[in-house]
């Protein structure tokens, strides 16, 4: 799918993966190198998690990545939560994490989905300019606990 000159390939196989894999690693600095394969092709098997990434016009490398999957709860019924959003550094300001969000509305859409969530830090100021632009809005706080496995 082409948004004007922008590319959006969704991520199938490790190769594609591998692709991806020094934009991922740069936003997710806990991925590991022998296993993030494994984990992804998991979550895209199993657990409906699509990643969905633009190449470099050099098509080298991504240059910016989302991720995101269907899912279903009582509270929001169907709706698409988006995992990761994140765009290189040296290629932000190029409208690449607005085109990808579109992008997910759009596949929103025509899947008959009304809702997309997501959860984002809260000194990402930048980011959430960018969804407040796109529609979002704050509707909860999110809480996460740690849970202490060495017991």
């Amino acid at each position: 799918m082409k948004n004007n000159r922008m590319n959006f390939i969704v991520a199938k196989t490790k190769e594609q993966i591998a692709f991806c894999k020094d934009i991922l690693f740069a936003f997710r600095t806990n991925l590991n190198d022998t296993t993030y394969m494994d984990l992804l092709m998991k979550m895209i098997e199993d657990e409906r998690f699509k990643l969905v990434y633009i190449p470099a016009d050099d098509n080298m490398r991504a240059v910016a990545f989302i991720g995101y999957r269907v899912m279903h709860t009582l509270r929001t019924s169907w709706m698409i939560y988006v995992d990761d959003l994140y765009t290189d550094p040296e290629h932000r300001g190029r409208g690449y994490a607005g085109a990808l969000l579109d992008y997910v509305d759009q596949q929103a859409t025509e899947a008959g989905i009304q809702s997309v969530h997501l959860d984002s830090g809260y000194e990402l100021s930048d980011a959430h300019r960018l969804y407040f632009n796109k529609g979002y809005a704050l509707t909860c706080n999110h809480f996460g606990k740690r849970i202490d496995l060495s017991i």
